[in-house]
């Protein structure tokens, strides 16, 4: 039987895996450092990829793809010692004598696929976990983005040998050859339909799943929030890779009061951040493009069909796949800009005559990966987290609780499951693997081995009672 390249490459890495597994928190380090040498002596080239793909910013390449994974590898680099050490847990007094700890040991070779929003920043940030926790890895970037995969392909390949670190390229016929073998661990990043096409395969061989899915994340705005503020968070947040974000505001639900108030101060930042007239702002250099011709269509289609007025924005052109950022108000709640993730500059803003109204509307729709409350109180904050749930959440802000290198990120049910980033990111690749040493000849157990005479019931039962 012929062995496609595919399955020549994951066995040379199946037979590494356990001397990759066996490195030091120095030997990591150090292939972690040599990829944060790397990146940052390559920004130009880094740059130049995202620029030619969906003319993205330079300034946006740096904050929303670089930095994420050097603070990623930075915070392994402090604490990855402490990570692989062996943590002691406490001994039940009906165990005495023993001594438990655990390990966290690779889980062998895991695939990460990852999405074409943020390439770089999805593909290598789980690859810095992968790393760390002392895996074997081959990573399937998106097709529609060939000139950061080329960058990434020519800079992991610079680093790493194949056998430790490859990356593949192709289509979805790619990534369906790759999950027919069988990883150790999978991390996926996408959108929920292929993501559960994703878990079924991983299922085939029961191998573990990361899935960073997404959703409509919504924003909660109260009547006592400070708008100028909060507008120009939400504002940033939507406008950052032209809205083509998973945890991007999708939508406002905002108390009736200060409704058109909102609106107003939305108008004024997203003016303010790219232009004040529709030229302007076409001309900007800090928006970026739609992906391609199919999403362009796609979020045009979701902008004509909102049922709503455009109270800021709506100018498009198909030639340069430009989107201006718009703001939606009176949205019919089941037109398709409410009922799928928009991915692209639309923000539906909708009016709710109480919190809990928002409340309502958010637990009556899938949970979403992230949530976005703004509230001048405090208590009221926590209650509206309290009475919802989401992947994460920001308060008085966007977005920024991703780039949290001590905060655990994902999603909840068909916003995805599993946790990345730092230590999180850690566990996600690693096999929690728990360990008792008898360290005595005679332990307790001993004690209600068979036969099961009156005296050995007694003690079962002082057990139960009090052990």
């Amino acid at each position: 039987m012929t062995t496609t390249p595919l399955e020549a490459l994951f066995a040379r890495q199946q037979a590494a895996r356990w001397r990759v597994a066996a490195s030091s928190a120095d030997q990591r380090r150090a292939k972690l450092l040599t990829l944060l040498e790397a990146l940052m002596a390559r920004r130009d080239e880094a740059r130049a990829a995202l620029a030619a793909d969906f003319r993205k910013a330079p300034e946006e390449v740096d904050l929303t793809e670089l930095y994420p994974v050097i603070s990623e590898i930075k915070e392994a680099l402090r604490h990855l010692p402490r990570w692989m050490k062996l943590r002691r847990v406490p001994t039940p007094i009906g165990l005495l004598g023993s001594a438990g700890t655990i390990r966290h040991e690779p889980k062998g070779v895991v695939l990460i696929i990852s999405p074409w929003n943020y390439p770089i920043y999805l593909t290598l940030g789980p690859l810095v976990s992968a790393l760390a926790a002392g895996n074997c890895a081959i990573l399937k970037p998106s097709e529609l983005t060939p000139h950061t995969t080329a960058f990434l392909r020519e800079l992991l390949a610079s680093l790493f040998p194949e056998e430790e670190v490859a990356l593949v390229e192709g289509d979805a016929e790619a990534s369906k050859a790759l999950l027919a073998l069988p990883f150790d661990h999978v991390f996926f990043t996408g959108s929920p339909g292929v993501g559960k096409a994703v878990m079924k395969a991983a299922a085939e061989h029961l191998a573990s799943v990361t899935l960073e899915l997404g959703g409509k994340s919504p924003v909660l705005v109260d009547a006592d929030a400070n708008l100028r503020e909060a507008a120009r968070k939400v504002a940033w947040g939507k406008g950052l890779n032209g809205g083509q974000t998973c945890v991007a505001p999708d939508y406002l639900l905002v108390h009736e009061r200060v409704h058109d108030r909102l609106v107003d101060e939305l108008k004024q930042a997203f003016t303010a951040f790219y232009g004040a007239t529709p030229e302007a702002r076409q001309a900007s250099p800090d928006l970026a493009r739609i992906i391609n011709d199919r999403h362009f269509t796609r979020v045009q289609a979701l902008l004509h069909g909102s049922g709503g007025q455009i109270a800021f924005g709506g100018e498009v052109d198909a030639a340069s796949r430009y989107i201006g950022p718009t703001v939606l108000t009176g949205v019919d709640p089941a037109s398709p800009v409410m009922q799928e993730e928009i991915f692209g500059p639309l923000l539906p803003v909708l009016k709710v005559k109480d919190m809990g109204e928002a409340v309502a509307f958010v637990n009556a729709r899938p949970k979403p990966l992230a949530l976005y409350v703004f509230s001048g109180n405090r208590r009221t904050a926590g209650d509206l987290i309290a009475r919802t749930t989401a992947g994460g959440t920001c308060i008085n802000d966007t977005v920024l609780h991703f780039a949290h290198t001590s905060l655990p990120t994902g999603g909840v049910n068909t916003s995805g499951f599993g946790k990345a980033h730092g230590i999180h990111g850690f566990e996600a690749f690693s096999n929690a693997r728990g360990i008792l040493r008898q360290r005595t000849r005679f332990s307790a157990i001993q004690l209600m081995y068979p036969p099961y005479t009156s005296f050995v019931r007694r003690m079962i039962d002082l057990t139960l009672r009090y052990f």
